[in-house]
């Protein structure tokens, strides 16, 4: 049984995940233009159909994390992309010297929370089971 507490612990923990999102994604959209750029210098193919995407993706799926909706299905894009992310902009083992810790910590950052992601997913399993069950 779910506790009122333990509700709350884990809006709590949605909150603080979907925070990292939700800025991330009003920034590509306030610097739209260099955003753009740096797809492109990371070499992500169709930066103008991916861009859009993306901003979707982080700002609606941070929302919706928030909201609890359909909890499965966005923990498991987020967890996604942000392994996607990890590989594509915090590729630390081909970063120079200056920027290898950065990239590595960015990196660790990126799966950890993928981590995170997949407690949310088995969460709301087990929480589906239990309540088909009753």
């Amino acid at each position: 049984m779910t506790t009122t507490s333990s509700r709350g612990w884990t809006l709590t923990a949605r909150v603080l995940m979907a925070a990292i999102f939700l800025v991330a994604g009003v920034r590509k959209l306030m610097t739209y233009g260099a955003t753009l750029g740096y797809f492109a210098k990371l070499g992500i193919p169709l930066g103008d159909v991916v861009l859009p995407l993306t901003i979707a993706l982080e700002i609606g799926g941070g929302l919706l994390l928030i909201a609890g909706w359909r909890l499965q299905w966005v923990a498991s894009a987020l967890a996604l992309f942000t392994l996607a992310t990890a590989f594509t902009a915090h590729a630390f083992w081909s970063a120079d010297a200056a920027q290898f810790s950065g990239q590595l910590n960015n990196f660790l950052k990126n799966v950890a929370m993928a981590g995170g992601f997949l407690l949310l997913i088995v969460q709301a399993t087990d929480g589906k089971r239990t309540t088909a069950g009753r």
